[in-house]
């Protein structure tokens, strides 16, 4: 025993002597740390004094480990933004200077989890381990670096996919009164990219912790986690990190963007998000403009979305392609915020509460909605069905809602609005079930040819759900073909309508 204490003592004495030497040989160079004092705090910001030489939407740490962001430079203060909860934080703690700004993790490790607006992990599965992080602010792309939208971002929802196609790297607004399936639309189309080789990224902000639990385990349920990043700022979440966490969202969708790869980001919503910018600007005494929001809420909503592009091939040629969200009041789209968005995006599907109330899904509102961009990335099968489908159906509502009033209809009208119920009919569709393109093509073919204008409405369903099958059997080669994106010839025409004109038939003989 006295041996093995003798030679213990004689190692701790050889390690000591190897820190002294270390201790004396360090080196401990001056260095300037400028440091301020916090005068007020309440509601999520902090107003500080003596921080003299900071700069705006720099980081700053109060009460020595909570972030801040500088949201106000003015005459002898600084307007805080805080990040975390404030209860550490009084008059007179000290606010001291990063020299940064405000950076977020990237990476593939981020895929499958469930993080915060600065990147700290939500989902009990550990620490982000990544070797890269990111400003949460960067200038978007030029012009010069941007290439066409000219490939499809499927979703797999009928209505969209055919009359409202939206393009890899295009911005598409969806807007729409409470409960009407925005976010439903939003998270059908992540899970439709799961096999596509699209990245996903879906951002809450000021959404009910128990929602986005909900939405994360469809996700799961569904096999769509794995190549998805959720980005939450809760409801209870302070307004600084509302406010952040689409910036945030977006620098961890670029970092794929730049890798060449394609990716979806989904803003849910950003009526929260002005919100929570409107909070913070009046807290820090900012004036406010049309119905108390600032007049920069355009600015800051812009260059958000200004960074959803298409790049050219020299860069990688990824995309980035984003669908915002917002909320509008008694179908009011013309209000300040939906207006803001409606100019700023490539296009809006607008949902309408009386289709939802009919139990119409998804209540797409086709005359009010519109694709700036998408229809020049459609693949060219879809325009030998949907080019006149859109107007006749914009034209079937209207003619239904005036046929309210009218108990004699002449025959043109008449069919008209008897066609208009079964293409409604056909593209109402249930929640997680997204439809293949070449399933999409068929049915809307069989409905435009007319081949179910004589069929009963409640027939419509189970007569897709044959079509459906019966082509994928026995059409492989067509399916293919429209998979591919490549155009069909007037021979596979024949060969679709032939047999959904069979199907049909079988179906209404087994009445």
């Amino acid at each position: 025993m006295a041996t093995t204490g003798n030679l213990l003592k004689t190692q701790m004495n050889k390690t000591f002597a190897a820190f002294g030497q270390i201790l004396e040989k360090k080196e401990y160079p001056l260095e300037i740390r400028e440091t301020g004092t916090v005068t007020y705090v309440g509601k999520g910001i902090a107003r500080v004094n003596g921080l003299w030489n900071v700069k705006s939407e720099e980081m700053v740490l109060l009460s020595g480990s909570l972030p801040g962001l500088v949201f106000n430079l003015d005459h002898g203060e600084a307007g805080i933004i805080l990040l975390d909860e404030d209860d550490d934080i009084k008059a007179g703690s000290e606010v001291q200077r990063t020299g940064k700004v405000i950076d977020v993790p990237v990476g593939k490790m981020l895929l499958g989890r469930v993080v915060d607006a600065v990147g700290r992990p939500l989902d009990n599965y550990g620490p982000v381990r990544t070797t890269h992080r990111q400003v949460i602010e960067r200038e978007a792309p030029a012009i010069v670096d941007r290439s066409p939208v000219n490939i499809p971002l499927q979703t797999g929802i009928k209505v969209i996919d055919a009359l409202i196609p939206i393009g890899r790297g295009q911005r598409e607004l969806i807007l729409g009164d409470r409960q009407t399936g925005k976010t439903t639309i939003a998270l059908d189309t992540i899970i439709n990219q799961k096999d596509k080789g699209v990245i996903c990224v879906y951002c809450a902000i000021g959404q009910r912790s128990s929602s986005v639990a909900k939405l994360i385990a469809d996700l799961r349920e569904n096999d769509a986690l794995d190549n998805t990043i959720i980005v939450v700022a809760a409801g209870e979440s302070t307004p600084g990190m509302k406010y952040i966490a689409p910036y945030a969202a977006t620098a961890m969708a670029e970092y794929f963007m730049y890798k060449g790869e394609d990716v979806l980001i989904v803003y849910d919503d950003l009526t929260n998000h002005a919100r929570a910018y409107r909070e913070l600007s009046l807290l820090l005494r900012r004036p406010p403009g049309r119905e108390a929001f600032p007049g920069d809420i355009f600015y800051i909503h812009s260059r958000l979305l200004e960074r959803s592009t298409h790049l050219k091939k020299e860069l990688g040629g990824g995309s980035l392609t984003s669908l915002p969200i917002i909320e509008t009041e008694a179908q009011n789209i013309s209000a300040y915020i939906p207006t803001n968005l409606i100019s700023i995006t490539d296009g809006q599907i607008y949902l309408s509460p009386e289709l939802a109330q009919k139990g119409i899904m998804p209540a797409v509102n086709v005359g009010r909605s519109v694709s700036r961009v998408g229809g020049k990335a459609q693949f060219p099968s879809y325009r030998m069905v949907a080019s006149d489908l859109r107007l006749s159906y914009a034209q079937f509502e209207e003619l239904e809602r005036f046929a309210r009033f009218s108990t004699r209809l002449d025959e043109s009208t008449r069919k008209i609005i008897e066609r208009g119920k079964r293409v409604r009919e056909i593209l109402k569709q249930p929640q997680f079930q997204p439809v293949p393109v070449s399933v999409q093509i068929v049915v809307l073919m069989a409905v435009v040819e007319g081949l179910l204008d004589k069929s009963p409405i409640e027939l419509i369903s189970a007569a897709e759900s044959a079509i459906s099958k019966e082509v994928t059997e026995k059409l492989p080669d067509v399916c293919q073909k429209i998979e591919k994106g490549e155009q069909l010839i007037d021979e596979d025409r024949y060969k679709i309508v032939s047999l959904a004109r069979n199907v049909i038939a079988e179906k209404e003989e087994g009445i």
